[in-house]
């Protein structure tokens, strides 16, 4: 089996948009669509906390979450909406009769109408490029290094993110030579309603505003 997926370390997650950006030119993403969001989570009091300055803030990016168990893919009357061996989702927008079942399925509104096409589009996890083995667009133009991209069943531990170079010194490549250590309180996913999304967040010190 494989599972493809993203994980973020919301820790190291500046906010600069640029994995939006990114997957807009890539991927020639219509004007007022996104196939990737970054939602600022605050600013909250920090736990326990009474007033200002206590504060908190993180950003979370959100796309297509390329769920174990698609309720986009179960409400789908063409099959247009389909999983396929590497564990993404996509769509055949061959099949695809424009009825937007699967937006309204999706638990996380990452799906829209191409009114131009009259067709669903979504995060496809840039399978054009993951087939000629380069990384997804938004996890190569991740400037802070904090997006990686790898096969679930082979564990976190094993993704790989994009290769940054400060002062000589090289940063980047798998999760474990990336990242500051964690622990397994500190890894979250968006909301399970029974579709298990295999995207994973890492939050440290940070109170979690999401459900597992």
């Amino acid at each position: 089996m494989t599972q493809y997926a993203i994980l973020t370390d919301l820790n190291k997650c500046t906010g600069c948009l640029a994995c939006m950006v990114a997957c807009k030119v890539v991927n020639n993403v219509p004007i007022g669509n996104y196939w990737n969001k970054v939602l600022r989570v605050g600013p909250n009091l920090k736990p326990g906390a009474t007033q200002y300055p206590d504060l908190e803030m993180y950003f979370v990016p959100v796309q297509c979450q390329h769920c174990q168990n698609p309720a986009c893919v179960e409400v789908c009357p063409t099959e247009a909406s389909h999983k396929t061996a590497d564990g993404t989702i996509q769509i055949d927008k061959q099949k695809c009769i424009g009825c937007q079942f699967c937006a309204m399925a999706c638990p996380y509104g990452v799906r829209y109408l191409n009114e131009e096409e009259r067709v669903v589009e979504k995060c496809t996890l840039c399978e054009q490029k993951v087939a000629q083995g380069e990384l997804p667009q938004c996890v190569a133009q991740c400037g802070g290094v904090a997006r990686f991209f790898g096969d679930l069943d082979k564990g976190i531990e094993s993704f790989v993110g994009p290769v940054a170079n400060f002062c000589g010194e090289t940063f980047g490549e798998r999760v474990g030579d990336s990242i500051r250590p964690y622990q397994q309180s500190e890894v979250f996913h968006l909301p399970d309603v029974g579709n298990s999304p295999s995207f994973v967040y890492i939050l440290r010190d940070h109170e979690w505003k999401g459900e597992n």
